[in-house]
């Protein structure tokens, strides 16, 4: 076996390994930027654990059969390279989204979002989503919401009881004197 070889079979083994973990999946035609622009891409991507690589689209295609995911082959053409997002689903969107429009050279071809082919569209919606940290904060507060009414009404009751409590405090004192 030629080091050539062995060396594309590492590559197809760590992309099927990336499809395997990733929770989202971007192609992009990177066609137009320039070192410096792929670089700063790169680096905002890497500071939110987004891996993001220039691919063959042949050997993207051994890793994407291998898995069956065939569908994702429609998106492997031209110059491509895919982000790998392995935490929040919605991160890589939003950031390929944002430099999509900072560097209009970057295309957004499509993705696979937990194992499912999305387009264009699907993904510029995801780019949309509020962050993972928000979401929590709004179920949070969904949560809270019932047992703060639930406070307030027993809080008026306890009120109204006190008040209650007083004035028939007041009437005996008034019938005694």
């Amino acid at each position: 076996m030629s080091v050539n070889r062995a060396t594309k079979e590492k590559v197809v083994a760590e992309m099927k390994q990336d499809l395997k973990e990733a929770k989202a999946v971007i192609v992009t035609d990177y066609r137009g930027l320039n070192v410096a622009q792929i670089t700063a891409l790169r680096r905002s991507l890497y500071a939110e654990k987004i891996k993001y690589t220039v691919v063959k689209n042949t050997l993207a295609r051994i890793a994407t059969r291998d898995l069956g995911l065939e569908e994702l082959d429609v998106y492997l053409e031209g110059p491509t390279a895919i982000a790998f997002g392995f935490d929040d689903p919605a991160t890589p969107a939003k950031l390929i989204t944002k430099y999509a429009r900072d560097f209009d050279k970057l295309e957004i071809k499509g993705g696979l979002l937990e194992g499912r082919l999305i387009g264009l569209d699907k993904v510029r919606e995801l780019a949309e989503l509020p962050s993972r940290e928000v979401l929590l904060g709004r179920v949070a507060g969904a949560f809270a919401s019932p047992m703060t009414g639930f406070a307030g009404a027993m809080q008026g009751i306890l009120r109204k009881f006190v008040a209650t409590l007083d004035a028939v405090r007041e009437q005996k004192e008034t019938t005694q004197s």
